[in-house]
Order: C-alpha cells, then structure tokens, then sequence
C-alpha cells in the first residue's frame, strides 16, 4: 500500500422517505447492525484511511455521534460535520473540514455498505497516478436513449457504459478547486466526478463489484440481507 495521507468524506444525511419509514434510512439496519455503522467499518478497517468525516443533518450530529460513533468505537472518525441542502453542499463541507495537507479524499455514500478493502486500496492507488477515480461497475443490460415523449432515438454500445458508485477519489486540492469552481459557477452535479470533469480532469474508472450497493428502497434492504448471510459478519461487514 503506497503511504498517502488519506482522508475519507462519508455522506449520510438521507431520509427514510423511499423507505416509507420516519427512522433515517442510515441508522436502518442490516444483519443487526446500523448501515451506517456497517459503511464507516469499511473504512475504519483500511489501513489506508487515516481519518474519517462524517457530515450529516445538524440535528443529527449528537445520535450519529453517540449512537454510531461512540457505541461502534471507531476511533478514525475525527469529526462530525453539518451537511447542507443539497449533497453537493454537503460533501463542500466535508472536504472544507478536512486537514490541508491531505493527500488524497475519498467521498463515499453513508448507505453503501458494503465496498471492499481491496477496492478502497485500489482507488487510493489509483488516484495517486490519475489524479480522479470512481468505482463503478460495467452496465449488464442493454440501454436505451429516449426523447421527451418516450421514443427511442439510439442504443448506445454498452461496452462503453459504466454505472458509478463511490467512493469516488481525488487528490485534494483538485476536488477543492472543482468544488470551488461549481459554486461559483452556480452549478449543481450529479455527483463529485461530473464536478472534477468541469476542470478537464480526466477521471479513470475502476471496476468494483455489484454488491456495493446503495441502499434507498426496502427492495435494497433485503438485497442487503442477503450480501450480510454471503459474507456473514467478517472482514468490511463487521464492527
């Protein structure tokens, strides 16, 4: 493992909305344990993290803090941080509040549970030649680009199509000057690649696997039971 100072972002400010559920989908839990518990062990078990920052609703702070933080012991959480409207602003905050001579940042999904140490090492070391990675999977299906009305206008080659996840990793002061650019432009993303690729950054995609997924609906819940019972608790899926 190349030595970086590495630093990781961990975006939970979700609601339980798609769930149908008042309680946070983040604090949701899978096999018995909070998801969020469960996302925060991946990193906390790499030894290429050295901190960890949360950000999430400001009244949110003291449950993830004493709930998750403290009852799970993860000890390279070194902060907590109050998120924004949207995830954009959010992750701003994350990234204002990390240490300036970080290396490399990698910004992950509070509900992706289930990202392998060997893809998070991966990406670190990536990141270092390229400068952006995001992990992603290649797309399994045919796609279809549609007009406003429904009708198909092509069928892109799927060879070329990938689907993102995160984390998503950047050198440091290239994901700040993006973040920077993109508010002062007025400009909202879908995700921090789209704001990297604004600059010119040529951002390389590396190939993780299909069972980190995002958990957003009930029908991912019991997909997420089902990684849980593959795997049983060791390794990332502990705490």
């Amino acid at each position: 493992m190349v030595n970086f100072k590495c630093q990781a972002v961990i975006v939970a400010g979700g609601s339980g909305k798609r769930m149908g559920t008042k309680i946070l989908k983040q604090y949701m839990e899978v096999g018995g344990i909070p998801i969020l518990a469960r996302t925060l062990s991946c990193f906390q078990n790499c030894e290429g993290i050295q901190d960890i920052v949360i950000v999430t609703a400001k009244d949110e702070i003291e449950f993830c803090a004493k709930e998750i933080v403290e009852r799970f012991n993860f000890s390279k959480v070194k902060k907590i941080v109050r998120g924004g409207a949207e995830r954009q602003n959010s992750v701003f905050n994350g990234l204002a509040s990390l240490d300036k001579d970080t290396d490399i940042v990698l910004i992950h999904d509070g509900v992706r549970p289930f990202v392998k140490e060997e893809h998070i090492k991966k990406i670190i070391e990536e990141t270092a030649v390229y400068g952006g990675c995001v992990l992603g999977v290649k797309v399994k299906d045919t796609v279809k680009r549609c007009d406003e009305k429904g009708f198909i206008v092509s069928t892109p080659d799927r060879k070329y199509l990938w689907i993102a996840q995160t984390p998503q990793a950047f050198k440091y002061n290239l994901i700040m000057e993006a973040y920077k650019k993109a508010g002062s432009d007025v400009f909202l993303g879908t995700d921090d690649s789209t704001l990297a690729e604004r600059l010119g950054i040529k951002v390389k995609m590396i190939e993780g696997d299909y069972d980190n997924i995002k958990i957003t609906t009930k029908e991912d819940l019991d997909f997420g039971e089902v990684i849980v019972k593959k795997y049983g608790d060791y390794g990332n899926f502990s705490v």
